[in-house]
């Protein structure tokens, strides 16, 4: 008799019809940073690139499968719930199941998120875990991949963290709060997890002794931005509920995980090699984001393609969008910069300029207004001769004639400015409540606006112009007592505020602007942009003739300042070459500058960066030989290796400098590093331009010419060394006879004279 089939085939059946992935949606952000633009609506729902944020995490979901997503909401709840019926997900086809959780008016944190969410017994089996503000198209179904098949051999491994490798000063990087890890180098589990804020700031970190001792090979991690994707076991929600002290997911749950001697688990981080992830979690990364999108780093979810609001804008050179449905009004002396983006209805009024910024739909733009690195809501008019830097304007604002808003500012919706409004920066001002919405916010921690309103009578508003109807927030700092612990601190969030330069932001003083020269470079940086054709794919697309176009010309001199801060930090800081040429290749295509500007700039820092040694030829040579060989191989790290190019960005640099007399030396340590070889001597060598030709100044062209000599007598020893390897078999290889093959004076007649120094010959 034939034995009874196995029940596999059944069980495959079953968890074939079971594997469905899940997602949670934490669409409470659980601070203010975004107030008073969140006073009416939840930070999830507020539009970026002219999409709502959860509209973007909805996007990013669908690139990666999600099949079914719970949205956790509490503040303004019955807004989302509407959202979330009124967009295309609601629909039959959209692929995604998604069910909206109002949770209890006693959810304060995500750890009471998570402990309603194992109240309600969402979660079935794995799932990701997000929050409302995330942009991404990192593929994440590859991650909960890896986390199953991690799973089948350690129970124990619960979560899997996403994170992004970044320069120190990528835009995209928090600047109030980062993240260390310290990863097992084979595995990439996570031994130690340490918070960082901008602000008190931490000198070091602690990491158990054990960790060191059980694992020999650690790695300590401070280049990685936190995506806020995890991948999470089903049993995640149930350690939470276990652990009332678990507020945050970092700084609390995880930190207590892989500090606990009891619970015995285990969490690894997914370090992304490709795609784009990042969180809108302060003001200042509403801009980064906003300009990534602009900048196609998060294609395929782009403007004219996939726009999570179901608009559809014209892509244009030098990413500029303009919706497509032949709505928008521009005069035809107005001025549309790169990296824009224009909503339907918008009318834009004779000499306009609008740069690197964010137009909303039914927007009015009055004549000559200047918007710069701002973000205008749906419905607001702008008068005339007004200008507006890098702020961001709330829905139906009316902000009348010849009013100025600078940086920083935050305007809430409904509120009505001037006329000759003249705003401190980072201001924040608001429409007052009325009794719907105090009514609407009962359930709310609101007292604070409270207090707000009712104290605006101690306020000077004649800055705010005549017709305004804004209250005032505060401006200083709060009472000391009033101050909030953790990253929410006031001082730390000036670290996440639009418009503040970080770089040289002093602590001691967060309450004061910043000045014109701090800010300048950062904003000039910001209208720089990422070279679209490597981030995409896409061909160039020509502008129409009466869509104005504005010079990017005045870009190479700041970039030039950036790249000369980036390296001058390099040096100073010892980074490793690879970690200078990450940040180079991202204000390089930040700025969508050509490859050989960077190199400029490169070869310009590491030739300074050699002291000019008189009377002292042997310091000399050692001096040129270390720069070389600890940062010669930068040159080409930053891409496209072209060393003939490298000899006459080195030449036209030395000839215009007090370096001139090192040109020799330099090329021969070069040489020496495997930077440059023979042949590519001899390339640059028979070049018209080497020998200085087309040069205006009579001192530059000699000291082409005389760079050029050195190359001569440069390739006649080549000559002499190829002679002497064919009359000798046992000449050892070229590998050997590399040497600094002319001193440092700059004519072949001097070089000659010093030919007997050891140095000048091949070594045998």
């Amino acid at each position: 008799m034939a034995s009874k089939p196995s029940g596999s085939g059944k069980e495959k059946l079953i968890d074939e019809e079971e594997e469905v992935l899940q997602a949670v949606i934490l669409a409470d952000s659980f601070n203010r940073r975004f107030r008073p633009l969140t006073i009416r609506k939840p930070r999830c729902l507020l539009p970026i690139c002219n999409a709502p944020l959860l509209d973007w995490t909805f996007e990013s979901l669908a690139l990666a499968g999600v099949q079914e997503v719970f949205v956790i909401c509490r503040s303004h709840a019955e807004l989302v719930k509407d959202a979330i019926k009124g967009s295309k997900w609601s629909k039959p086809g959209s692929g995604m199941k998604i069910v909206p959780i109002m949770t209890a008016k006693e959810t304060f944190s995500p750890g009471d998120a998570m402990r309603d969410i194992y109240t309600r017994g969402l979660v079935t089996s794995d799932f990701v875990l997000v929050m409302g503000d995330l942009v991404s198209n990192i593929r994440i179904d590859e991650v909960v991949r890896v986390h199953k098949e991690r799973r089948k051999t350690n129970k124990d491994a619960i979560m899997t963290m996403v994170v992004k490798e970044s320069g120190v000063r990528h835009r995209t990087r928090a600047r109030g709060e980062s993240s260390i890890f310290v990863l097992d180098s084979e595995t990439s589990e996570c031994l130690h997890y340490e918070h960082v804020q901008g602000y008190p700031r931490k000198n070091g970190i602690n990491i158990p002794r054990e960790i060191l001792e059980a694992h020999p090979e650690v790695e300590i991690r401070n280049d990685l931005i936190d995506c806020s994707i995890d991948v999470c076991s089903v049993e995640v929600p149930s350690l939470f509920q276990d652990n009332f002290d678990y507020l945050d997911i970092r700084r609390d749950f995880v930190h207590g995980i892989l500090t606990s001697d009891l619970l015995m688990k285990n969490i690894h981080c997914y370090v992304a090699k490709e795609g784009y992830a990042a969180r809108v979690q302060d003001t200042r990364s509403y801009e980064s984001v906003s300009k990534d999108i602009l900048s196609r780093w998060t294609f395929p979810l782009v403007p004219d393609d996939n726009h999570p609001g179901g608009h559809i804008y014209e892509h244009t050179r030098g990413n500029r969008y303009i919706a497509k449905d032949n709505t928008v009004v521009l005069a035809r002396t107005c001025n549309v910069g790169t990296n824009t983006l224009i909503g339907s209805s918008t009318q834009v009024a004779e000499n306009v300029r609008i740069i690197a910024s964010v137009i909303g739909p039914n927007c009015t733009i009055g004549a000559g207004s200047v918007i710069s690195n701002s973000y205008i809501f749906e419905g607001t008019i702008v008068g005339a001769n007004c200008t507006i830097e890098r702020s961001i304007i709330g829905a139906g604002v009316e902000i009348k004639d010849d009013s100025h808003i600078p940086q920083g500012c935050l305007i809430g919706e409904g509120v009505v400015l001037g006329p000759k409004a003249l705003l401190e920066p980072y201001e924040r001002l608001s429409l007052k409540r009325g009794d719907a919405d105090i009514e609407a916010d009962a359930d709310d921690d609101d007292s604070d606006i409270e207090e707000i309103e009712a104290g605006q009578d101690s306020i000077d508003r004649t800055a705010l112009g005549k017709d305004s109807n804004a209250i005032v927030w505060p401006r200083g700092p709060p009472d000391e007592e009033d101050d909030e612990e953790g990253p929410e601190n006031y001082k730390n969030l000036a670290y996440m505020r639009l418009g503040e330069n970080v770089v040289d932001f002093d602590v001691s003083d967060a309450g004061s602007s910043s000045s014109d020269d701090e800010t300048s470079s950062d904003s000039d940086d910001d209208d720089f942009h990422a070279d679209r054709e490597s981030l995409s794919g896409m061909s160039d697309i020509s502008v129409p003739m009466d869509i104005p176009v504005e010079s990017g010309l005045m870009a190479e001199a700041e970039f030039r300042t950036e790249v000369n801060q980036s390296l001058e930090r390099a040096f100073a800081e010892g980074h490793s070459v690879d970690n200078a040429a990450v940040e180079l290749k991202t204000l390089r295509m930040a700025s969508n500058v050509p490859l050989t500007r960077v190199k400029e700039a490169v070869i310009a820092a590491i030739v300074e960066k050699i002291q000019v040694l008189d009377n002292d030829a042997v310091s000399q040579r050692k001096d040129i030989s270390s720069v070389i060989g600890r940062w010669g191989d930068l040159i080409d790290r930053i891409g496209g290796i072209d060393a003939v190019e490298t000899i006459s960005i080195l030449q036209a640099h030395c000839a215009s400098s007090t370096r001139m007399a090192l040109f020799g030396q330099i090329l021969a340590a070069l040489y020496q590093q495997d930077i440059v070889e023979e042949d590519d001597i001899r390339g640059w060598h028979i070049l018209p331009n080497s020998q200085g030709e087309g040069r205006k100044s009579a001192l530059e062209k000699e000291n082409f010419k005389k760079c050029w000599m050195i190359g001569t007598h440069m390739i006649n020893q080549f000559d002499e060394q190829e002679s002497d390897e064919e009359s000798d078999e046992d000449e050892k290889p070229k590998e050997a006879t590399k040497v600094a093959q002319v001193s440092a004076t700059s004519t072949p007649a001097d070089t000659e004279d010093e030919s007997s120094d050891e140095e000048d010959k091949p070594k045998e």
